[in-house]
């Protein structure tokens, strides 16, 4: 791991106080593209390495995690805000990355594709994508940055990473881990920048050495990323912004519904990628479900994270919190009516942090903003609806689709809508749908690719066709000695030369293998002649060490003769003369 230093510096602060935490280097162009050669250099050998031996640094890595979770998780509250309990959730979720992706590297299996023509053999491989710009957000610092350094490395990538200006500090300790793993350096290169963000990340998106870019974030930030990336033609893995539906149907277990809203709405204050930002609760039981989920939310402590006694930290800044406000604001002038928390400043913490209360919202209509823009924050907005037709227009009509939740007891229907809704992921009954083994990833505007599980591998990893052509030339050799080799086209049905098996009557594969070698390396390349000798192009010795295919009994190149095949009984000495 490398972590490259710069004359500036900024200040990284607690949201729960605006206490300064550290200062940190506030890096540019000239040290990402000194960060990106680094990888360049790293990328040879690492993606050399046999996929046990990255699994391996990986489980090392995950074992490291967890030994040092309660530090990890102190951080992670210190710098983002989130409650202690929840930083720890985020360790342990963060570390199955890497357990899960030891595990993956050993099984990055090509494929062997059936050919159409009897004379050919077809192989894919997958083979790592070279360099990757990795841009990480704030509201998992650590997590986020594990599901994509856990699939990079374990298929052989090296990586950049610009971690989030507000939580640079969990991405320092968690290489800090793989250094002790053994990480090699150059491998995983560290740029942290505040002011340069926006041109560190144009550098990676256009820098020739860089082969692919894995952004999590907001979708404005994404479509830039995939712009700045088009004239270099990356391979782009894009996790954006959601407007997630949840939907309670009349046939709904609504405590369940209600547990399921709680952790689907107001894990992190809301401040999730598939946090909910609709919900819809049919007409029959919308008193009922908002009733039960006013009385849990007004249960709520906002505080510092390290309060054992907070259940919602701050929000990540200022900025954060007016965008609540508004989204607030704007919904009460439209008619909402606030059931718990909004303007009552009295439920947050008497800190000077950036809090805001978690609000439950109620007669919420589609003229509002919170309908159609993500809050990322604490607001459960409940909409009313009658029908399933409905409702599912409702629900897909943005141009997100992320995310997505509902509640019934109907089995028919829980299939029905599942398919139907217009998103990356279902939670049928389930307010909790992230998991290690299970990809990660929207349609829509809400990006592109897949994260976690094996899908995951396939962000940076490309396929390489091997197609063998197996009867293409042929053999003639003379009675009495091997003789002048001749080689004769074999079929005029084949095609051009591929990778060549020769057809001998004596001695079999040793001359087979030389005159294939000889012919595709150094003699001819898409040749129409009918007859060709092997010529003085071909050295002996260098043939001989660069393909290591002649063995006691089998031919030779004569010096002097260089156009004729002999037969000789050789020493390893005779084969490799110094």
């Amino acid at each position: 791991m490398r972590v490259l230093d710069a004359e500036c510096e900024w200040e990284a602060r607690d949201p729960a106080n605006g206490v300064e935490i550290a200062k940190f280097p506030d890096m540019g162009v000239d040290e990402t593209e000194r960060a990106i050669q680094a990888a360049k250099r790293a990328q040879r050998e690492w993606s050399q390495a046999t996929g046990r031996e990255r699994g391996t640094l990986l489980r090392k890595w995950f074992n490291l995690m967890i030994e040092n979770e309660q530090d990890l998780a102190k951080i992670i509250t210190w710098e983002n805000g989130k409650t202690l309990t929840e930083a720890t959730g985020e360790v342990k979720y963060s570390a199955s990355f890497f357990e899960w992706f030891s595990e993956e590297a050993k099984r990055l299996y090509g494929e062997v594709i059936p050919s159409p023509n009897k004379s050919q053999r077809m192989i894919a491989i997958r083979q790592p994508i070279g360099v990757v710009g990795v841009i990480t957000p704030w509201n998992f610092p650590c997590a986020m940055l594990t599901r994509k350094l856990g699939a990079a490395l374990a298929v052989g990538c090296t990586v950049v990473v610009k971690p989030a200006s507000e939580t640079p500090l969990s991405a320092l300790a968690l290489c800090e881990l793989g250094r002790r793993a053994g990480l090699p350096d150059g491998v995983v290169n560290i740029v942290t920048t505040h002011d340069h963000t926006k041109e560190v990340g144009k550098h990676l998106c256009e820098s020739v050495d860089v082969a692919g870019i894995s952004f999590t974030g907001s979708t404005g930030v994404g479509k830039l990323l995939l712009k700045q990336s088009a004239d270099t033609v990356k391979k782009v893995s894009l996790e954006l912004g959601g407007n997630a539906p949840f939907i309670v149907f009349d046939d709904a277990d609504i405590d369940k519904a209600v547990d399921g809203a709680i952790a689907a709405k107001f894990r992190a204050s809301g401040q999730t990628c598939i946090s909910v930002n609709r919900f819809y609760v049919h007409s029959s039981i919308r008193e009922e479900f908002s009733e039960k989920l006013r009385e849990r939310v007004k249960r709520f402590r906002v505080g510092s994270g390290f309060d054992l006694a907070t259940t919602h930290g701050p929000l990540v800044n200022q900025k954060a919190v007016e965008k609540v406000r508004s989204h607030v604001e704007d919904a009460v002038a439209h008619g909402a009516k606030i059931l718990a928390g909004g303007h009552d400043k009295a439920s947050a913490s008497s800190t000077d942090g950036y809090f805001y209360p978690p609000t439950v919202l109620g007669g919420m209509k589609n003229n509002m903003r919170i309908a159609s823009e993500e809050t990322f924050g604490p607001i459960a907005s409940i909409f009313e609806f009658n029908t399933e037709e409905e409702v599912l227009a409702a629900a897909n009509n943005t141009r997100f689709g992320l995310s997505g939740y509902f509640f019934s007891r109907d089995i028919s229907r829980c299939w029905r809508i599942a398919e139907k809704l217009e998103v990356g992921m279902v939670g049928v009954n389930t307010g909790v749908i992230s998991s290690e083994v299970a990809p990660f990833g929207g349609i829509k505007e809400s990006g592109i690719g897949r994260e976690g599980a094996r899908q995951g591998l396939d962000e940076f990893t490309q396929y390489k066709i091997d197609k063998d052509c197996v009867h293409w030339l042929a053999v003639e050799e003379d009675d009495q000695e091997v003789g002048t080799a001749r080689l004769y086209k074999y079929s005029a049905t084949v095609g051009k030369v591929g990778r060549v098996a020769v057809l001998s009557k004596t001695r079999g594969s040793g001359l087979g293998r030389l005159l294939m070698e000889a012919i595709e390396q150094y003699v001819i390349q898409d040749t129409d002649l009918e007859t060709i000798a092997l010529s003085s192009q071909v050295p002996r010795k260098g043939f001989y060490e660069k393909f290591g295919y002649v063995t006691k009994g089998d031919v030779y190149l004569d010096e002097e003769q260089p156009h004729i095949l002999m037969e000789k009984k050789m020493t390893r000495a005779e084969q490799f003369p110094q």
